[in-house]
């Protein structure tokens, strides 16, 4: 049994939803206490100990964005972000939207207002929660890497901390010689900011029926590569949104390229994890991106510096759970706050962080961690622009699920009607249910998917494996998998006929691979070190068997120049 530690706020992964949140709550009690010292506040001073824990193997390790920043949230942060040193690497000077056929552009004469980038900044913003997490020290928080929550800690019906993950355990589940077990720690309050799909959090949302009277949470894909380009090829501070080649009128989603400083340049492609070709590969699809004339001409002549891909929450204000329950709330991507029509959340997350500092600093000063007392999260949330901006988009990805025609006729419509559009809220429907059958989407073809009609360069475009390499991805090979089947017969039965195992190709990662036994049989076997924790496989899989889990305290990918 591991120890025991206690803190009375603690916060669940160090992303900015987590890092912004413990930064306002320090400056809260700060305030607050020097309020009591000078009279102006007849109240009991607040001895307030935070803690942050993180599963990566330093702050920013596991931090993946596009990434341009709207600095609204940050702003409210720390007023002289400039002024203290924030790595906000170019400003946005210029914006661009395309329309892609497969040899030629289409320029939009007019940007639309959700993409208009000026006053924003392009980011890494690995650096940015790095720069964040120094000042979330310099108040008095500690910060714990390699520290992955694994269990949520349920008492009474409210949740009291969180239990970390054993180290030193070998992939049969037996102790090694280095073995350390993990740690109970209890927290008046725990805040979960793990990202997209967190493991606790989706615990917590099944647990608590949080997603009640609410539509399904959808997602898509973000897979992104930084480049060095050649002097010349692109303007620094410019930033392009494509619609078009290589997706189809039916698969949601666009392309990007984010001019940094240095020549560094950030591609990718966001593919919606609703699409209905059971054979379709996002991977595939963005390197078929990257050899369109107008992105080839950009990249030419430059070099992959680094890889990533990692989901995306994206079904918008109807999506967003039941944020809090005693003694636990919601914050980030966790929660799902981030506006699809704007391709931002970085801000949003902020903000969340920000307005649960404020709610749990009132239930500190009431001592008093009950659902009824967090319930004043979800009344800030309502009160601030956060609520607003995700309002006016309430409706935004529902429609574009229609298709790209009809979709952004609807959202034009929506535009007209501040969100409302000609139904108001438009259904959701869970990605993984709009899949078709290989039967039924591509008839006569039980036996498999076609073979891929292309091969990378290695140049410009690259395999899973090469990409794999360039995201610093590593993983304790001795461990138990992360990777949980609750039934391996379907993936090895119905899985083949029905779908041609689909997460061999939605994995960014070859993750997932289909060998064939000596008896000629089709057998699953899961390359667990690939992984990159986008959390694809969670999300996307038909029959919903598979569960991510953290691995082992600092595995993963090293994202901190992406």
């Amino acid at each position: 049994m591991g120890e025991c530690i206690e803190f009375d706020v603690l916060f669940v992964g160090a992303g900015p939803a987590s890092l912004s949140g413990a930064l306002h709550l320090a400056h809260l009690i700060r305030r607050h206490n020097e309020r009591v010292e000078s009279g102006e506040l007849h109240e009991r001073r607040l001895e307030v100990n935070i803690a942050v824990i993180e599963k990566g193997r330093e702050v920013g390790a596991h931090i993946l964005s596009g990434a341009v920043l709207d600095p609204r949230a940050l702003g409210e942060l720390v007023p002289d972000f400039l002024d203290r040193g924030a790595p906000l690497s170019v400003p946005v000077v210029e914006d661009h939207v395309w329309f892609l056929m497969p040899n030629r552009k289409l320029a939009a004469p007019i940007i639309p207002p959700p993409l208009r980038n000026r006053g924003n900044y392009i980011i890494s913003l690995g650096q940015v929660v790095r720069w964040l997490a120094t000042l979330v020290e310099q108040m008095g928080v500690d910060i714990f890497p390699e520290f992955p929550g694994t269990e949520l800690l349920i008492e009474d019906g409210a949740v009291v901390g969180v239990r970390t993950g054993d180290r030193g355990v070998d992939r049969s589940g037996r102790p090694k010689g280095n073995y350390e077990p993990g740690v109970e720690i209890r927290a008046k309050v725990t805040v979960l900011g793990e990202g997209v799909r967190g493991s606790l959090a989706k615990v917590l949302i099944e647990r608590f029926h949080l997603q009640a009277g609410r539509h399904p949470q959808v997602y898509s894909l973000g897979i992104k590569e930084l480049w060095e380009v050649e002097p010349g090829r692109i303007a620094p501070g410019t930033v392009i949104h494509t619609l078009g080649y290589p997706l189809n009128s039916r698969t949601f989603g666009g392309g990007f390229l984010y001019a940094g400083a240095e020549q560094l340049v950030s591609v990718g492609l966001v593919v919606g994890l609703s699409y209905e070709d059971p054979c379709l590969d996002p991977h595939r699809l963005f390197q078929q991106f990257k050899t369109h004339p107008a992105i080839a001409r950009i990249l030419r002549g430059g070099k992959l510096i680094r890889y990533g891909a990692k989901a995306l929450p994206e079904g918008g204000y109807y999506s967003i759970p039941k944020p809090y329950v005693s003694g636990a709330v919601l914050v980030g991507d966790s929660a799902g706050f981030l506006s699809a029509q704007r391709l931002k959340g970085i801000h949003l997350a902020m903000k969340s962080g920000m307005l649960a500092a404020e709610a749990i600093y009132e239930a500190l000063r009431r001592d008093d961690f009950s659902e009824r007392q967090l319930a004043r999260y979800e009344e800030l949330i309502r009160a601030s622009w956060l609520h607003d901006e995700l309002y006016r988009a309430r409706n935004f990805h529902q429609a574009m699920e229609r298709g790209l025609w009809s979709g952004l006729f609807h959202v034009g419509l929506q535009m007209l009607t501040k969100g409302r559009g000609w139904r108001d809220p438009l259904p959701t429907i869970a990605g993984h249910e709009r899949m078709r059958k290989l039967a039924e989407y591509h008839r006569g073809r039980e036996a498999g998917c076609p073979p891929p009609d292309w091969k990378p360069d290695g140049i410009l475009t690259f395999d899973k494996l090469t990409d794999v390499y360039y995201s610093g991805t590593s993983h304790e090979e001795d461990q138990p998998c992360h990777l949980r089947i609750a039934d391996f017969d379907i993936c090895h039965t119905r899985c083949v006929v029905e779908y041609g195992n689909p997460c061999e190709r939605f994995c960014p990662a070859h993750v997932y691979e289909m060998i064939m036994t000596p008896d000629g049989q089709k057998r699953l076997q899961i390359n667990a070190s690939n992984c990159i924790h986008c959390k694809t496989c969670d999300i996307m899989d038909p029959y919903q068997i598979i569960t991510w889990v953290p691995p082992e305290g600092g595995g993963g990918p090293n994202y901190l120049i992406l």
